[in-house]
């Protein structure tokens, strides 16, 4: 019988010849994360009354929630994390300027192709758009990893999701998620590792492969993988590293899987999740004209540059409707620049949107938050109650494009209609 990627790099991880779908192994990942709540597993460490970490070369620190610090709390939990780091020797350190750890990791090429890494946070799914398996795991477990070096883990059964390719217009692979999780619903793939496959993911670009992989973790996977291809060893290339530093990993073509799913990307529409769970979603068309009072385009999901630059050409030349807010926050500094360099900030200013700096903002309630019965469309990747602000709010969920449609309408709007040619300026 063939082996799934799952059951291949948690067999290379474990040091093992050959694993199983429901076999518990010990895993050493190459990789460690750890973001701005990183003092929890420092103040771990100390009851642990361990000092020695297996290799601080595998860990990463960075300060992405919460930043910059707007309490006194914060602010000595990020010193205590910084002088940390620096008697630790830890050099992949990234301070309150970096931008969100998932993105700001990728974009530096610490992830690569067969590594196994693990988060403090749930959405490190994110790291299989490079071929990856990442996960996210407590507070604990990666205090007790930067000790001992591994951790148990169970195999994960593997789901197969096909998806065909060309996207209808105005859809992208956010649309494609909420769909897909509309489907199979939040707990759809509770401890399972999904692959993506199909003629839609061959020459897909990394950006959107982050998406898919990043709102993989709405269904409750361990795993999402895309598999490596000339697009990953070019980006790969690009950072310095190059086919000698990693080692791609491949299902087997008589991989076991548990489920197959195919989606047809030529039939999809604009799709939104509705208060308060991912996995309630709808078309545009149900629910669009519904007033917001914010717009949100940020996060892990849905900050990268591609997905500004595509919010940015849907605003230009218009203006965000009267009394709705728009937010807009980069995933990394690296966006930031380039975004700056190439006219998209401008873009976003004249359009009336309030630009912050790199990070979480807004979607980890840092930024954004919205009073009893505010509405706002956010391209985060969770809508649950309290998560920007009152628990009497609501959030809506949608792709970049859909976010910058309701900017300018305000209300929830279907991308589409300012793709046509006859779409009149400002």
């Amino acid at each position: 019988m063939g082996k799934t990627f799952a059951e291949k790099v948690m067999a290379r991880a474990s040091g093992l010849r050959e694993v199983s779908a429901g076999q518990v192994v010990d895993v050493y990942p190459e990789l460690i994360m750890s973001h701005a709540a990183s003092w929890r597993c420092i103040k771990t460490l100390e009851k642990l009354g361990a000092d020695r970490l297996y290799d601080v070369n595998r860990i990463a620190m960075v300060m992405d929630h919460l930043s910059p610090a707007h309490t006194a709390k914060t602010a000595g939990d990020h010193k205590l994390c910084r002088e940390f780091a620096r008697q630790k020797g830890i050099n992949r350190f990234y301070d309150v300027d970096a931008g969100i750890a998932h993105v700001v990791l990728i974009e530096d090429g610490h992830v690569r192709p067969g590594m196994v890494v693990i988060g403090t946070d749930s959405h490190s799914t994110i790291y299989g758009a490079l071929g990856a398996a990442g996960t996210g795991v407590g507070f604990s477990e990666v205090t007790a990893t930067w000790v001992s070096g591994y951790l148990w883990m169970k195999v994960p059964e593997s789901v197969k999701v096909v998806i065909e390719g060309p996207l209808a217009d105005g859809t992208s692979a956010k649309d494609i998620m909420l769909k897909l999780i509309g489907d199979l619903t939040a707990d759809g793939a509770t401890y399972l590792s999904i692959e993506y496959h199909g003629s839609y993911i061959r020459g897909l670009s990394v950006s959107e492969r982050m998406t898919l992989c990043n709102l993989s973790m709405e269904m409750g996977c361990k795993f999402a993988y895309v598999p490596p291809d000339e697009v990953t060893r070019a980006y790969l290339s690009e950072r310095g590293v190059g086919p000698e530093d990693y080692e791609e990993i491949f299902p087997d073509p008589d991989a076991k899987y548990i489920k197959t799913v195919v989606i047809d990307g030529s039939k999809l529409e604009p799709q939104i999740a509705g208060p308060h769970t991912v996995d309630k979603v709808q078309p545009v068309g149900e629910i669009a004209g519904k007033k917001v009072d914010q717009v949100f385009i940020g996060s892990c999901a849905n900050a990268k540059y591609e997905d500004l630059a595509l919010a940015a050409s849907i605003l230009k030349g218009h203006k965000t409707a009267p009394g709705v807010r728009l937010i807009v926050t980069p995933a990394s500094k690296r966006i930031l620049d380039r975004m700056v360099r190439d006219g998209i900030f401008t873009a976003f200013l004249d359009s009336g949107a309030l630009l912050t700096n790199p990070g979480c903002g807004g979607c980890a309630g840092d930024g954004g938050n919205m009073a009893d019965g505010e509405v706002t469309l956010s391209t985060a990747n969770r809508n649950f109650p309290g998560r920007m602000g009152s628990y009497n709010s609501e959030i809506y969920l949608g792709s970049p494009a859909t976010a910058a449609a309701t900017a300018i309408r305000g209300a929830i709007a279907d991308p589409r209609e300012f793709l046509s040619k006859g779409e009149e300026r400002e």
